[in-house]
């Protein structure tokens, strides 16, 4: 029989690997969406001004506008590549941990993923 896993330092563990990760990687999402909405919201200042100066005609009104949706929208997919790549770095993380641990308490050799 192996040793017995620590239960609560496993827990702790877990929790250790599954927060540096998202610590890391939300910082770096903060960063990008805090330059981006800025960008998206300076666009729509521009489109503003440009609609009461009547520099924007109603002709190209509803091209500007579609410009700031686009931009919104490829901001949200964006977002959401970002935040599926933290889940699978944390995932892996958590898993990294539970090998380990399982790897200890056996004494078996357990591969890290791929």
């Amino acid at each position: 029989m192996g040793v017995p896993i620590d239960i609560s330092g496993l827990v702790d563990q877990l929790r250790a690997a599954a927060s540096d990760v998202a610590k890391k990687d939300i910082s770096v999402l903060k960063g990008f969406s805090e330059r981006q909405i800025k960008a998206i919201a300076q666009q729509a200042q521009l489109v503003a001004m440009g609609i009461a100066s009547g520099q924007i005609t109603e002709e190209t009104q509803e091209f500007f506008l579609d410009s700031l949706k686009t931009m919104a929208q490829s901001f949200a997919n964006t977002l959401q590549g970002l935040a599926k790549v933290t889940i699978e770095k944390v995932w892996n993380a958590m898993v990294g941990v539970l090998w380990g641990a399982i790897g200890t308490a056996t004494g078996i050799d357990i591969p890290a993923l791929a």
